[in-house]
């Protein structure tokens, strides 16, 4: 054991650094990331106060952010006591406390030197723990003595091989090696000991920074302080205004960081509460995953519904998944939203949700002599054309007819009508319940756990138990998928072979498609060029009244190159074939569905054989946090299988525990 006083220190930092070390930071872009911490920004002064459960890469990062919290509250630093082991003379243990603890030895009681220490009880108690981190585990706050702005800087040299700069490992992750806690400020008490409440809680007078109120700050931390200790691939941002308060922020968890490898092909941006003014201002990323349900992707607080807030999510998010662009970005109408989408993911499309189109329609249209008959023309026009040329002319009869040109949203909407309307986006992928059938809606994320009245504190309580009943949903559903197989309803050979390959919600809907074939009652050509054949199939389909009628559907087919495409465009939009394509197939003899139209994301087998961004032909020789996202990943795959049953749990713990016990033997070679 041995103890050790920092001496004061001359060296000047820049003003809102404490370890020598500045970051860049723009409006729109994330303020900083850690591995499950959060940093401070360039000219940001406030600490949180240390507490029990703080965790930290090295003795130097803890040190180093003490003495910047003991500059901040008015004291200087030292440490008290240190444990090394007693072979490698490696510290594991420390002690840091204010200078002024103990009492002058007796044999210097004599000197001249006035006497500065009190017996002050201010402390860290800190030691290495099996993560390799240093974690504090005990703190004393009070002080006997005054505490005064104008102290020595006691902030600890460090040499350059222990500090950590920012950078960008071989997957675009950004780390920072700052305080690992949240700095969270209270909206009644911000820093500026004249602050407003009332003010500061007014939404529209701060946009700014988040609508805090008093308590939201400490549920804040307390939320990402458990989830740091009990999730260990747990990341999240800060993003701090001008002044000091908080602006945005932007977690993720273990599960949802593992549901983007998977599932991030296609997102939606779920921002219900923060567009409606909710008391939480909630932002949800939400993707769909192998049965169709809704995943979280991402979650983020906002203070407010504008491009530079938005800007600073999707970088934010960006920079969680190694930057792995969605092919499809599914929101609200919100120009905020179009002009941040295009900065952050230029190459990815774009689309307004038709659900939210439709859930307006009787509010901007419900005022309108003839709604009723505008309302079905509306619907027919965007449901039922199938060709641009037919809503063109159908959307013109509707606004000409009604006497309706000249109206707003109508306007505004057939504007934007390559954002939303279906035959204008059949090139895009949907992955299913974004594309929106008639009468179909995509509910929030979090509904029945958020309603408008919702306080931060009690959303932050029931974040959590929405996502375990979600994960629930997910286990039970691949339990089912796996053990069980779905009765078949035809002798078509589509439907056995799909009946082994997708899960069961996925095969309930493709059985759909193999069933209503039988609605098809004609196929024939109607061009040939070379190997390609356009065929029509009509088909006799439900219409209003109960009343059938009958539609034509045209469907490229190409031989050579097994490619199949039919009008109604089904597979971009759901992710399977469609009656008319099957009727095709069926016409040529083609006895299977072509392996390119089974889309691995809807099988049962789909996260045991798809391992996102492994690259493991690319490992950096020295890059440790590549290291532990490829191998948390790896790691997460065996804790979803066995989670399946109790056999399951068997293996999987047993392949555990001799996978590190070889991993030990490693060790006991190197040494």
């Amino acid at each position: 054991m041995e103890e050790e006083e920092a001496p004061p220190s001359n060296d000047q930092f820049p003003e809102g650094k404490c370890d020598g070390e500045s970051l860049k930071k723009t409006d729109s872009e994330p303020t900083e990331l850690l591995d499950g911490q959060n940093g401070l920004a360039e000219g940001k002064k406030e600490f949180v106060a240390p507490a029990v459960g703080m965790e930290f890469e090295s003795f130097d990062d803890a040190y180093n952010y003490y003495n910047c919290y003991a500059k901040e509250v008015g004291f200087r630093v030292r440490v008290k006591n240190s444990w090394f082991k007693r072979n490698s003379r490696e510290k594991y243990g420390a002690v840091l406390c204010c200078s002024s603890q103990g009492f002058k030895r007796i044999k210097d009681v004599n000197r001249l030197r006035k006497e500065t220490r009190t017996g002050c009880p201010a402390m860290i108690r800190m030691r290495v723990v099996d993560s390799k981190r240093w974690r504090v585990l005990e703190v004393t706050h009070e002080h006997n003595h005054l505490l005064g702005a104008k102290i020595y800087k006691s902030i600890k040299k460090m040499g350059s091989g222990t500090k950590r700069k920012l950078q960008s490992s071989s997957d675009a992750e950004v780390r920072t090696i700052k305080l690992y806690r949240a700095l969270v400020i209270d909206a009644g008490g911000n820093g500026n000991p004249n602050s407003n409440e009332r003010e500061v809680r007014n939404f529209s007078e701060h946009p700014n920074q988040l609508n805090l109120k008093k308590g939201d700050s400490q549920a804040i931390y307390n939320y990402l302080c458990r989830m740091q200790l009990t999730n260990p691939n747990f990341l999240y941002l800060m993003d701090l205004n001008d002044e000091g308060p908080l602006r945005n922020a932007f977690w993720v968890d273990s599960r949802c960081r593992a549901s983007c490898g998977y599932f991030g092909d296609v997102i939606y941006v779920d921002n219900t509460c923060l567009s409606n003014r909710y008391e939480t201002p909630l932002v949800a990323l939400v993707g769909i995953n192998h049965h169709g349900q809704t995943v979280l992707l991402g979650c983020g607080l906002l203070a407010g519904e504008t491009a530079e807030s938005y800007t600073w999510l999707f970088k934010a998010w960006l920079t969680c998944v190694s930057g792995q662009c969605p092919q499809t970005i599914i929101t609200d109408r919100c120009n905020a939203l179009k002009n941040a989408i295009a900065e952050v993911f230029p190459k990815s499309n774009h689309c307004f949700s038709l659900s939210h189109i439709m859930k307006k329609v009787p509010e901007k249209l419900g005022g309108l002599r003839n709604y009723d008959a505008i309302r079905k023309t509306f619907v027919k026009a965007v449901f039922e054309t199938l060709k641009v040329i037919e809503f063109e002319a159908a959307w013109g009869f509707m606004v000409q007819h009604f006497g309706v040109t000249d109206h707003e949203w109508l306007r505004s909407l057939y504007e934007d009508r390559a954002r939303w309307a279906p035959v204008y986006l059949k090139d895009t992928f949907f992955a299913g319940p974004f594309a929106s059938r008639p009468g179909e809606n995509v509910n929030p994320f979090f509904d029945k756990y958020v309603h408008k009245q919702t306080p931060l504190k009690e959303f932050l309580d029931k974040y959590e138990l929405a996502l375990q009943k979600k994960h629930k949903e997910e286990t039970l559903t691949d339990i089912e998928s796996r053990n069980s197989s779905p009765i078949l309803r035809t002798r078509c050979s589509f439907e056995l072979q799909l009946s082994k390959l997708y899960t069961r919600e996925i095969f309930r809907r493709f059985q759909f498609e193999v069933e209503e074939m039988y609605s098809c009652f004609s196929t024939m050509q109607l061009h040939v060029e070379g190997p390609i054949v356009i065929f029509l199939v009509k088909e006799r389909v439900l219409a209003e009244g109960n009343r059938r009628e009958i539609r034509d559907y045209e469907v490229l087919y190409n031989r050579t190159a097994s490619e199949v495409r039919c009008i109604c465009s089904c597979f971009n939009f759901y992710g399977y074939l469609c009656r008319h394509a099957l009727c095709v197939l069926n016409f040529n003899g083609v006895e299977e569905v072509p392996s390119k139209y089974i889309l691995s994301r809807w099988k049962k087998d789909y996260k045991r054989l798809y391992i996102p961004d492994q690259g493991s032909n690319n490992i950096d020789a020295v890059d440790s946090i590549q290291w532990f996202n490829q191998l948390y990943r790896s790691a997460l795959q065996v804790v979803e299988e066995g989670a399946i049953s109790l056999d399951h749990y068997k293996v999987a713990l047993q392949a555990f525990e001799e996978s590190l016990n070889r991993v030990h033997e490693v060790e006991e070679k190197q040494d």
